[in-house]
Order: structure tokens, then sequence, then C-alpha cells
């Protein structure tokens, strides 16, 4: 009986053996990777542990929540099936924040599977807790204006949703070349904070951190970032800017529109002139047809015509004023003045004649009054004096041609005449 005892224990203790040779070491390293709501399970797993060298490792990850763990059916959801990666992604499960999971890897080679590896894992305890998103700095005078932007989730939400008791650490100090940093920090749950009581054109670095008490959550500082303070503009930079920004306002306004304007006057002034022709030019050169502003071309003989035009002289007459006393009752002193208007009226300019009373001018010789029926008084008579002047000048000093003979119709001088007449 002992012998059978102890040939059966061997022979158990042979089939343990063979039956874990047979089966695949499990994955190792098994953790979970956790930025705000991004899940990534990862393991390590050596090519040396595969089956056969012909034949490669596929891995299979589920989860599970922990409560269905006391279901005799048990339903776990595959998040990686059958992958050749050593890790697994769970963003994408859409794990509840405030859930717990119990998270599982086996490894597969040649139809034999591993033993399941287990984690559990509370999003909201364990999930690590991400840097702002962004953050951003504005100058002022003697100041920083910091923007920070809230961590996102993996639908791009801001976890202020899930922690509403979220806050900021900022540290910022001044950028110096001296080993020893004076670091300043202020906690603050606001997005935009503004750092005072800074020095004026000194630059400052500043880098901004997430926290969460419930769970003494910190997150990793975000990159550090410098930015110079402003301060009040100095008079002088003031007054050189200004002189700057007018000379390059000549330069690139003032002096283009300039050369412009010239240009444009100097195609006005060249193509459209301003001032016109007199009259009786623009009949010359211009044709008679009505609306017409195109010149007419000269021929010779129009040039000709133009140039050496006749040209009348008429004389001058004077004519000075004679006064010839005669009896009033002489009766050639009557019959003078048919005589006299005729001589006048044959002369250039005429003879006039004007009568006053006997007893201005004196009367008869004798001082013997004047016979009835006959006119009292003095007779005045114009005679003519007739004295020319040329007044024409030499035709042939005009723009004429050799080929055109002007000459004077008149002589050059005439003599002066005096011609006096006494009417009887």
């Amino acid at each position: 009986m002992n012998v059978v005892l102890g040939v059966a224990v061997i022979v158990m203790f042979w089939g343990h053996v063979y039956k874990v040779s047979a089966t695949l070491p499990r994955p190792q390293n098994v953790t979970l990777e956790t930025l705000n709501t991004r899940y990534v399970l990862t393991w390590a797993w050596s090519p040396e542990l595969d089956c056969s060298e012909n034949q490669t490792t596929t891995f299979t990850a589920q989860y599970l929540p922990k409560y269905k763990l006391r279901a005799k059916k048990r339903d776990w959801s595959s998040a990686c099936q059958k992958t050749l990666d050593v890790y697994c992604d769970f963003t994408s499960c859409d794990l509840h924040y405030l859930g717990v999971y119990v998270l599982q890897v086996q490894a597969t080679c040649a139809g034999k599977n591993s033993e399941w590896v287990q984690l559990e894992f509370c999003p909201d305890k364990q999930a690590n807790l991400g840097p702002p998103s962004k953050v951003e700095a504005i100058p002022g005078i003697r100041l920083l204006e910091v923007r920070i932007s809230d961590p996102l989730t993996s639908k791009n939400t801001s976890m202020k949703e899930i922690y509403t008791e979220l806050y900021y650490l900022i540290m910022y100090w001044k950028d110096t070349q001296n080993v020893v940093k004076e670091y300043r920090h202020l906690n603050t749950s606001i997005n935009i904070v503004t750092l005072t009581d800074l020095e004026p054109w000194t630059v400052y670095c500043f880098r901004v951190q997430s926290r969460y008490n419930f769970y003494d959550k910190i997150s990793s500082f975000s990159e550090t970032q410098c930015q110079r303070t402003a301060g009040r503009t100095p008079l002088w930079q003031i007054f050189l800017w200004f002189l700057a920004s007018l000379v390059l306002c000549f330069l690139c306004v003032l002096l283009p529109s300039y050369g412009l304007l010239r240009f444009y006057w100097l195609i006005k002034v060249t193509c459209f002139p301003s001032y016109q022709l007199p009259e009786p030019l623009q009949e010359y050169l211009y044709d008679s047809s009505p609306d017409s502003d195109r010149p007419r071309l000269l021929t010779p003989e129009s040039e000709v015509e133009v140039c050496c035009d006749s040209l009348d002289v008429c004389p001058l007459v004077v004519l000075p004023e004679i006064e010839v006393h005669a009896p009033a009752d002489s009766p050639s002193a009557l019959e003078a003045d048919p005589s006299r208007h005729s001589r006048q009226g044959s002369g250039d300019s005429g003879v006039y004649s004007t009568e006053e009373a006997s007893g201005q001018m004196g009367g008869t010789a004798t001082g013997a009054e004047p016979v009835k029926g006959t006119r009292p008084g003095t007779e005045q008579v114009k005679m003519v004096e007739i004295g020319v002047e040329s007044r024409t000048a030499s035709l042939s000093d005009a723009p004429c041609g050799h080929s055109l003979k002007c000459q004077p119709p008149y002589p050059r001088i005439w003599a002066a005449e005096d011609v006096l007449e006494e009417c009887v």
C-alpha cells in the first residue's frame, strides 16, 4: 500500500511540472500611465519568452467594473484584442472618472495562453493631473499679465468640470546671472492673474502648476517662459520716434506723391496748354469749318499772302482857321457862300464857317450902319491847308522772299502845301 501511494505522488508531481512548463509566462511590470482622462496600460515582454522562434506573441487587454466581480457571470470588455504592441490605450473605453475598474492583460502564443495579470484602477484617485494646457504673459508697465488655460480632458473639455476646486501655483523670479534666485509664489483659482510690483525694463521668468488638494494631486510645472516688463518711455525717445515717423512718412508718402503730381502737371502742360492763341491767328491757323480744332496747313501762296499784304496810306489833312472880314452890304459877300461850299465839298475834310454879329466884330470901316436886308457881321472861312507826310514804311523791309517785289505805291515824303483861298 505504501508503495502504491508513493508512485501516485511521483506521477502527480511530474504531471504538475509538465503542466507548468507547457504554459506561457505572464507579462511583467504591468503599469498604468495616466494624465487627466487619458489612460494607457503598459507591460514588459522579451522576445526570448516567445513559445517558438517562428511564432510571435500577441496580447489581450480587458476591463471590468469592480462591483461586477461578485457576479457569477463576468462580462469582460476588451480594449485591445491580439495586439502585437506592449501597451493598450483605455482612453476610448470611456471609463467613468469616479468609478473603480479592474484591468487585466494576457499573452498568447501558438494556442498557449499565459495567466491574467490584473490591476485595480480608480481614475479619481490614481489618475495624474496635468499642467495647464497653455500659459502666456502680456507685459505692462511694472507688471506682467499671466493668462492660464485649464488642463484638458481627452474630449478637449476643461478639467474644472471634474475638479471644481482646481487651482494653480505660479512661480516667478527675476532673470539674473546670480546663482541664487529669489523665487516668488502665488496661488490663484482664476485664469488671468496680474503680477505687480515688478521692476521696469526687467526680464522675469515664470511657470505654472495645477493642484487639487483632495487627493493631494500636483501636476508638473509648465514650460518656463520669460518676459520683459515695460516702463514709462522717456521724452527723448518719444521725440526721436516722432522724428523718425516724420522722415518715414516723407520718404514713403509725401515724396512719391509730389513726384506723381509734378509728372501729372508736366503731362498736362505739355499736352493740354492753358493759354489760347489770339483770334486773328486762329483764323489763319485753323480751318474755317464750324467746330474745327485742326490746324490748317500753310501753302507757299498763303504764306506770301500773310507776309506781304498791301498797305494803303492816307494823307493827314490839317485845316487851319482863317478869318476874312467883308462888308455886310457887299454882293460878293453874299455870293461867297456857294463858291466856298463848293470848294469845301471838293476837299478831303470840308470847310466850316461861322457867323457873328457885326457889332462884335467891329462893323464897316466908315462906322456906317448896315443896310436893311443884308446880313451883318463877319464871315469866318476856313481854308484848307494840306500837309501830307508820308507814313508809309518801305515794304521792302517786310519779311517777303526775294522773289516778290514789294515797292511802296507812294513817295516817301510829300511836301506840305498851303492853299489859301479868299472868298469874295
